[in-house]
């Protein structure tokens, strides 16, 4: 009797001890691994070619960058209001989950094509989304987790502006970060 870890001599391990067999399988695994950096190639996006003002301005326009901004500084407002006028645990639970929601919605956007613009919008995402969750758990009645909230969502407007900053010293434009586009205007810089 043993560990139950001895293998049936008789069972194979699915590798053929034929060197040809062998070489033929290596070749194929080559010629997948090749085939798969071309696919990865040709998906890459134009935010990773050219100059660092055309990337940028590729990713906002595809990421909706500004948009995203302008939705979580949104949603904080939100969790503010609802939370200043007492609204029901509900409402202030529906708030706090669409901030964390939209915040992790918008880390799936990244990276951007600049790694310090990536830094900065990750660590404001990732603190929009601990803000909401922390509200969301503190309501009703976990004061030291709605005062985590609180502060929280108090660093992100100078975060989600030093992003705004960055992408307008690569762009030379600030991008809009408003949620609503007027009719017909696809800019995501507003122009």
């Amino acid at each position: 009797m043993g560990s139950g870890l001895e293998r049936d001599p008789g069972v194979s391990r699915g590798r053929s001890s034929r060197p040809g067999e062998v070489r033929a399988r290596r070749g194929a695994v080559a010629a997948i691994v090749v085939l798969f950096g071309v696919l990865l190639a040709a998906c890459a996006g134009q935010e990773q070619s050219g100059p660092p003002a055309v990337r940028v301005t590729t990713w906002v326009n595809g990421s909706g960058g500004g948009a995203e901004i302008g939705t979580i500084r949104a949603d904080v407002a939100n969790v503010d209001y609802v939370l200043s006028r007492h609204e029901p645990a509900g409402a202030i639970r529906t708030a706090c989950a669409l901030l964390t929601n939209d915040a992790e919605s918008a880390i799936g956007n990244l990276p951007t094509p600049d790694s310090e613009l990536t830094d900065q919008l990750n660590t404001a995402y990732s603190d929009a989304a601990a803000a909401g969750d922390d509200c969301y758990s503190g309501v009703p009645g976990n004061a030291s987790l709605l005062d985590r909230s609180a502060r929280e969502r108090a660093k992100l407007p100078p975060l989600l502006m030093t992003a705004v900053d960055r992408i307008e010293a690569i762009t030379g434009r600030s991008p809009t970060t408003s949620t609503t586009a007027p009719a017909g205007n696809l800019d995501p810089f507003g122009g």
